[in-house]
């Protein structure tokens, strides 16, 4: 009996990164990497990327549009590990330094069509009272040296979910009629 290839499967995801809600701040870019299991790998488009600078809308809204599209097909022998998409928005502080001002994460829907996800943003904390101090005296807020750890639940205890801040992502899934033939 010959043992044949494993069969595999295609996830493709387009969208955008499209608005964002941060009452406090303006002038703010987004980051966008997807976090995914050992079995999964990307075939075509961009795991990861960077949007320009937006400002607040003009309108009672005061939205940060980005409209920053996202293209990235993956394949996978098992769903194990379904695919995350984890967003880190960054801005100016008060001296000119880039800091983050937002961390989300959402799975990657499971069924094809188009998906709307509104991403509740939170900021690490420091975790001793001398750290805050350094942090506001220093003008550096603590980030992850690696965003993909949001997607991760472990660790995550001090954390300060921003109520008020809010990123809009839209997603399409092609159904596998929709999708073109791949050869493998």
């Amino acid at each position: 009996m010959a043992a044949g290839s494993p069969s595999v499967f295609l996830l493709m995801v387009n969208g955008q990164v499209e608005s964002a809600q941060f009452p406090e701040y303006d002038d703010l870019y987004c980051k966008y990497c997807f976090v995914y299991g050992h079995d999964w790998a990307p075939t075509a488009g961009l795991e990861e990327g960077i949007s320009q600078i937006t400002s607040k809308s003009q309108d009672v809204r005061q939205a940060l549009v980005w409209n920053f599209p996202i293209d990235v097909t993956f394949k996978s022998t098992n769903p194990f590990g379904w695919p995350q998409i984890v967003l880190s928005v960054y801005g100016p502080d008060v001296f000119g330094n880039d800091v983050v001002r937002g961390y989300g994460a959402v799975h990657v829907p499971l069924s094809p069509g188009r998906h709307r996800r509104t991403i509740p943003m939170f900021v690490p904390e420091s975790t001793s009272k001398l750290q805050k101090f350094t942090s506001w005296f220093m003008g550096r807020r603590p980030e992850y040296t690696d965003p993909k750890v949001v997607a991760q639940g472990e660790g995550r205890e001090g954390e300060n979910i921003d109520r008020n801040s809010q990123t809009s992502l839209a997603l399409s899934l092609p159904s596998p009629a929709d999708a073109p033939f791949c050869p493998q």
